[in-house]
């Protein structure tokens, strides 16, 4: 077999292409195999799998025993079991790369939703692939929670175009391509094929349109080029639910001086307009809630106009400040903030070709997901959670991803802590589920939250944020290093410590509970936050209050971590009571929760405070917290890897042995790349580096299945099988903040990174997994300080050296543990 070589860095990194958008990229290629590594079909080992034929490749053999094909030493993974015990991979006696050539057919296979989404801010659009929007379904012109759009469709004399391709070649921009179909006119017949139309849209505030006609005939045409549109203006919970109410009045004006279409709505003092701005040499007309361009195109000849989509929120305006996407003249200040925000990033090279464009693509669409109307600061914003029915504040959302980025830019977390610390409930409210000191969980602006007809005014109904709260308090300072962070944000944390205590216990039995007391209320309030997503081994559903495991983490975990942020303000006698009651809290948590028989620990406490033991994900976020007593988290981890729980894709959220088991279904056994991230993190924690890394390669490998490598808020928990792919949710947030954000946290459970900028020290514990010999962070900032870390495989061994570009820094060695006990030294 040929194999051609790549092109290297002096310190022997790959080359990558600088803009992995450019589709001839992802045409199929071969790679120097690294050193002392396997180059094999099933071997996930190398760079064969990540880089030789992706973005993605699918092998298609003609004979089922060659699905079986593997090295000729055998695979064997980072544990040393071969990759054929493994759900995914199998081996047979065929073996040797020669018969790659003649045995191997690549097919490219991208995984995505069936729709174009751009956005920008709290503005987004979701078109069909043609550019047009389907009546009565979920997609439109949507901004502050409220659909502008409803219904887009181009014709020519009536007749529908033909898409020849479409794609989102950036977060903000579409480009549709469309030609005629067989098209009669009352000149002559013209053929399909004849006519190109070209749709670009870029979204900033408003959304600018170019609509490009091109005449490739060899005879004069005359045509009317025709745009139906409509605006329901519904509320986003409507348009979700597909359950609209017609309430208050639309009016739709033409003004043909202008040149534009408006369209009114109004209830009460709830108003809401679209405009529809025209700019032409064509004098367009408007009948029968059609807009017509009169034209006619002579050989060759093209045709250009611009429209403007205008946004106005009561008297709130929100005009396109991007002109025609197809010139791209000048930059938008929300171009200056992305540059800004990518310049800023700790950016990642490596061999591993999946690894590197996961991690490009997710550093882009956290910078295009930031709400810039809600930046505290020009260094502190706040993220929406996801496109497109998540496009506002949430608390847990905020929290997580703001963790998941601390390598990335601290600012997410500046601006969370801020932004939810001003939103803390104040006082009792049944109604929206508020108590004092509660950290909300989801913002809305649309009109039923206008007219209080759902709660999320905020809505507070969140177990899990306030403690969260407190985590992210800790760790922003451990990566800043400024003690006035501590202080800014001390009354909040007091509050969140207060709520924990008081009401977050409902019982006084010392364990979290929840359950709600509103009319509007969910069923359950942690992450898994679906109405059917906690249940019994048999399946039924576990009634409220419940006392889910990982919210006895998150405290304990809280507590620890304030203790530390006491100590830094010199009240060591809340620091003291903190490790107390943390301590306290394992002992009795280990009691309760722990199921010998399933070598794991129970959801949750039912209502009758007993422990439910189904198997479930949720018991990761015990490892990452710390709770988890070291003799047992062995057990633990080694359950995650049973059929039931690893897919292959990841770990699924729900056992397939559950009789509640479904792949297909929101949480009850889906594959969230998020909660992935945190488990690996807690792999780590507790010394399971292999396993850790597994977990890194499975989710980094489902990502190449995606369009742009971009991954969905979750995924289906089907088996991985040689020849299938990762399957999307249907209605899955893409792009979504926290799945974006898990390769963040999967980075840094393979190197152990750690901070104390307080200190000027970086603590890094990396083990590097066959599959990945090298990778290089570049200006990773701690305080005031940032530098360049490469780490290698060699010998059998992970190795690294840093270059501080600025500030003062030390970085050394240093594992990282589960919190100590109260015999143990801190």
């Amino acid at each position: 077999m040929h194999v051609k070589t790549a092109p290297r860095r002096r310190d022997g990194s790959l080359i990558l292409p600088s803009t992995p958008r450019d589709k001839s990229e992802y045409q199929p290629k071969t790679w120097e195999p690294a050193q002392g590594l396997c180059l094999c079909v099933v071997c996930g080992g190398v760079p064969p799998i990540n880089v030789r034929l992706r973005k993605v490749t699918l092998l298609v053999l003609f004979w089922q025993e060659l699905f079986s094909l593997s090295c000729k030493e055998g695979c064997h993974d980072d544990d040393g079991e071969t990759r054929a015990d493994l759900p995914g991979h199998a081996s047979s006696a065929l073996s040797g790369t020669n018969q790659l050539d003649n045995l191997i057919m690549s097919v490219e296979i991208s995984v995505g939703p069936p729709v174009l989404t751009i956005n920008q801010g709290n503005t987004f659009m979701v078109t069909e692939l043609s550019g047009e929007i389907a009546a009565n379904g979920e997609q439109g012109l949507f901004a502050s929670d409220t659909r502008f759009l409803s219904y887009y469709a181009i014709s020519a004399n009536g007749d529908p175009w033909t898409r020849v391709t479409s794609s989102s070649p950036i977060y903000y921009g579409a480009r549709i391509h469309l030609t005629n179909g067989d098209l009669i006119t009352e000149d002559i017949p013209v053929a399909a094929g004849t006519i190109s139309l070209t749709i670009s849209r870029g979204v900033a505030e408003g959304v600018h349109e170019d609509l490009d006609l091109v005449n490739y005939g060899r005879n004069p045409i005359r045509f009317n080029l025709e745009i139906a549109m409509r605006s329901d203006f519904a509320d986003l919970f409507e348009v979700k639910s597909h359950r609209f109410v017609r309430r208050g009045r639309i009016e739709t004006q033409w003004d043909s001086d202008a040149r534009e279409l408006r369209t009114s709505y109004r209830n009460l003092d709830f108003n809401r307009t679209l405009v529809y701005r025209i700019n032409s040499d064509t004098r367009p007309h408007y009948a029968n809630g059609r807009i017509t361009f009169p034209l006619e195109l002579q050989p060759g000849a093209s045709w250009h106009t611009c429209c403007d989509y205008v946004l106005a929120h009561g008297a709130n305006l929100k005009e396109p400040t991007r002109t025609c996407l197809l010139k791209s003249e000048g930059d938008t200040r929300f171009d200056s903030l992305q540059r800004e925000w990518l310049s800023q990033a700790t950016a990642l090279t490596s061999a591993n070709e999946d690894l590197y464009r996961l991690y490009r693509q997710s550093v882009e669409d956290m910078g295009a997901l930031r709400m810039h109307d809600h930046d505290a600061a020009d260094d502190q914003w706040l993220p929406s959670a996801g496109v497109p029915w998540f496009v506002t504040i949430f608390g847990r959302d905020s929290l997580i991803v703001s963790l998941q980025n601390i390598i990335v830019n601290t600012g997410l977390a500046r601006g969370a802590l801020k932004k939810l610390g001003q939103l803390q409930a104040q006082e009792m409210d049944d109604y929206r589920d508020a108590e004092p000191g509660k950290i909300l969980h989801e913002l809305r602006f649309g009109e039923l939250a206008h007219f209080h007809r759902v709660p999320h005014t905020p809505y507070y109904g969140t177990a899990d944020a306030t403690p969260l709260y407190l985590i992210v308090l800790h760790e922003a300072w451990k990566w800043i290093g400024d003690l006035s962070l501590l202080r800014d944000h001390r009354a909040v944390a007091i509050r969140c410590l207060e709520w924990i205590d008081r009401y977050g216990d409902l019982d006084g039995d010392g364990f979290q509970e929840y359950k709600t007391r509103s009319s509007q209320g969910y069923e359950n309030l942690g992450w898994k936050d679906s109405g059917d997503a906690v249940v019994y081994p048999d399946g039924t559903q576990v009634r409220q209050p419940k006392a889910l495991c990982e919210l006895q983490g998150y405290v304990f975990d809280a507590w620890h971590r304030m203790a530390e942020v006491f100590d830094a303000l010199g009240e060591q006698d809340r620091a003291s009571d903190l490790r107390r009651k943390a301590a306290e809290l394992q002992a009795r948590f280990e009691q309760h929760f722990w199921c010998e028989d399933a070598s794991f620990y129970a959801f949750t406490l039912d209502p009758g405070k007993k422990a439910v033991p189904t198997i479930a994900s949720n018991c990761g976020h015990l490892l990452w917290s710390g709770i988890v007593r070291r003799d047992r988290a062995e057990r633990v981890v080694k359950r995650f890897f049973e059929p039931d729980l690893w897919s292959g894709w990841g770990i699924r959220t729900l056992s397939s042995r559950n009789p509640a088991y479904n792949p297909l279904s929101y949480q009850r056994g889906s594959v969230w790349p998020h909660d992935n991230g945190i488990i690996a993190m807690g792999f780590k924690r507790y010394g399971f580096a292999a396993e850790a890394a597994r977990i890194a390669r499975d989710i980094s490998e489902a990502a190449s299945y995606f369009a742009g490598y971009r991954l969905p808020e979750l995924y289906a928990g089907i088996e991985r099988r040689p020849g299938t792919f990762p399957v999307q949710y249907l209605g899955a947030n893409v792009p979504q903040a926290w799945a974006a954000g898990s390769i963040f946290h999967l980075v840094r459970s393979i190197l152990g990174l750690q901070a104390d900028a307080s200190s000027h020290r970086l603590y890094v514990d990396a083990q590097l997994p066959k599959w990945l010999p090298e990778v290089t962070l570049h200006g990773l900032a701690v305080g005031n300080a940032k530098v360049d870390i490469r780490f290698w495989a060699e010998s059998g061994e992970t190795k690294w050296e840093a270059s501080v570009r600025e500030g003062d820094l030390l970085i050394a060695q240093r594992v990282w543990e589960p919190w100590p006990s109260l015999e143990e030294p801190r």
